[in-house]
């Protein structure tokens, strides 16, 4: 009984098939097909059926969505220390930036949300963290970041090719800490502190290229980019060259790798 049952259950999916696809093949003769004014309207043959929702199918707007995180590494750079710190009273009367690295490794996380619209676009939102640290006194410098993106992809399989730009916003913090215990600025009055700390907001475009490889319903997505931050100094302090800056560093590329979930 269980051997007739196995071949039963083994011959009736190829009974299927093979019922489907004589219905898909099947042609009335002209005889067969119904004339205008017997039934009012034009015969439509199952291979026209077929290609009309092959067609319906692809004028589809939104075809899914996606969403996941995204760790990422990189490496930003500015062209001095004090560039890089973008605070005049640690420049003003001899600096103590000299022996501080104007380049260093970042590391983060972030996250996203995708829209998928006629199988070739994905709209949405991202926002990102990421973090460098330069010395073991605790100086170090922190960006936020977020916006929309929108990209332009392929499928070639289970691959997706894409390209696209994050146009939004975000802000630097740094902190610099010094590594003795105090810090003096000649002037007036002498000030001494321990520690120094400037926020920089900027827009920014994120212009990035990246490949998706679809595992079922979850996706593995590597990214690379290169974030453009434009913004003025925030501290508007005297004998600081780059308080009319536009373009604001540190800034360069990061890798990132993510896995998203979706429909």
């Amino acid at each position: 009984m269980k051997k007739l049952l196995i071949i039963v259950f083994a011959i009736l999916p190829l009974c299927l098939s093979a019922q489907r696809r004589s219905h898909d093949t099947y042609t009335p003769a002209p005889d067969e097909q119904p004339s205008a004014s017997d039934s009012g309207y034009e015969y439509d043959s199952p291979s026209t059926s077929n290609k009309d929702k092959k067609d319906k199918e692809h004028k589809k707007v939104f075809t899914g969505f996606s969403g996941g995180m995204m760790i990422h590494g990189g490496y930003s750079f500015a062209s001095s220390p004090a560039e890089m710190f973008r605070n005049g009273s640690l420049t003003e009367n001899g600096s103590s930036l000299t022996d501080l690295p104007k380049d260093g490794f970042t590391m983060g996380l972030g996250g996203t949300l995708r829209l998928h619209l006629i199988d070739h676009i994905h709209l949405g939102g991202e926002g990102h963290m990421s973090y460098m640290p330069l010395t073991k006194s605790g100086t170090s410098i922190r960006t936020g970041w977020g916006g929309v993106m929108c990209d332009f992809y392929a499928t070639l399989g289970i691959v997706r090719p894409l390209i696209g730009l994050c146009v939004g916003g975000g802000s630097t913090r740094r902190i610099y800490v010094p590594d003795e215990t105090g810090y003096s600025v000649k002037g007036e009055d002498e000030v001494e502190y321990n520690a120094s700390f400037t926020k920089t907001p900027f827009f920014l475009f994120d212009p990035y290229v990246g490949l998706e490889i679809a595992l079922g319903k979850i996706s593995l997505l590597i990214r690379a980019d290169y974030m453009l931050p434009f913004g003025k100094s925030e501290n508007g302090l005297a004998n600081t060259k780059f308080k009319d800056e536009t373009f604001l560093r540190p800034s360069g590329p990061r890798l990132y790798i993510g896995c998203l979930f979706g429909h």
